[in-house]
């Protein structure tokens, strides 16, 4: 019975998960631009989707603005993780609590925060403020992902590279960040997938003629959303989960290699 009402409940939990995305796939394939009306099978949104210059440019800075704001914040972090190892643990507690605070802090109030700060600084809006801002809010991410891998790190290993004549850069590279790189890659996956999706801090530090996938979509819904944005999403998301599945499925053919 227990078994029954788990299975029970968790199909019920993908269903509501993933029904959303399902009407969307769908919805990507309707010839009907209405959403209650099915209108036959097509791929004209898809082909439609090449040639719609808005959306690709959006689509393009997304990808952009993402990758650099999740390296340039991987890079940061994995510095920031390093240096708060040589700093006595009460100093390291009060900034990890500080570090806390972006992620539990109301993204409105992040948007709003950098917005005047950058007015105040005088500076315009566009992709270098909007950079700026997925940087500030994607480090915290990395710090949480990165520190506990640092503490289950031997510092031995670290020290015996220094006795044989290592510098601490290369010390550093080539022993310590080989063993923290799972933790370093998860960080960035994280804050490229966090800037991917962000809306509401691109929202208030972006500038005139500046958009992301979000903000194009937030423009659209008041006149109707183009369905090619459907495609679009089906693209991204079926991206993903092959992404997932060769990340997953990977590990299990390189076991079955090495016992061969």
């Amino acid at each position: 019975m227990k078994k029954t009402v788990g299975r029970l409940y968790l199909t019920l939990v993908l269903i509501f998960l993933y029904a959303p995305i399902a009407t969307l796939m769908v919805l990507s394939f309707n010839s009907s631009k209405s959403r209650a009306h099915w209108g036959g099978f097509t791929f004209e949104w898809y082909l439609g989707l090449i040639s719609n210059e808005e959306i690709m440019d959006a689509f393009r800075t997304t990808l952009i603005l993402a990758f650099l704001s999740a390296f340039i914040a991987t890079v940061l972090g994995t510095a920031a993780c390093t240096g708060m190892q040589f700093m006595r643990r009460r100093y390291r507690s009060i900034i990890m609590g500080i570090t806390n605070i972006p992620m539990l802090n109301a993204d409105i109030v992040t948007g709003v925060s950098l917005m005047l700060l950058f007015i105040a600084a005088r500076v315009s809006m566009g992709f270098t403020t909007v950079l700026l801002s997925h940087i500030t809010f994607n480090i915290p991410y990395v710090i949480l992902s990165v520190m506990p891998r640092y503490r289950e790190l031997n510092k031995s290993t670290y020290e015996a590279a220094l006795d044989l004549g290592a510098g601490p850069v290369y010390a550093f590279f080539k022993v310590v960040l080989p063993d923290l790189m799972g933790a370093v890659l998860s960080g960035f996956l994280m804050s490229f997938t966090m800037s991917l999706d962000d809306f509401i801090i691109t929202h208030f530090t972006q500038g005139p003629g500046f958009d992301t996938l979000s903000t194009k979509i937030y423009s659209e819904v008041k006149k109707g959303i183009n369905p090619e944005i459907y495609a679009l999403s089906t693209i991204m998301f079926l991206a993903v989960l092959i992404l997932l599945f060769f990340v997953n499925y990977r590990p299990h053919l390189d076991k079955e290699n090495v016992k061969k």
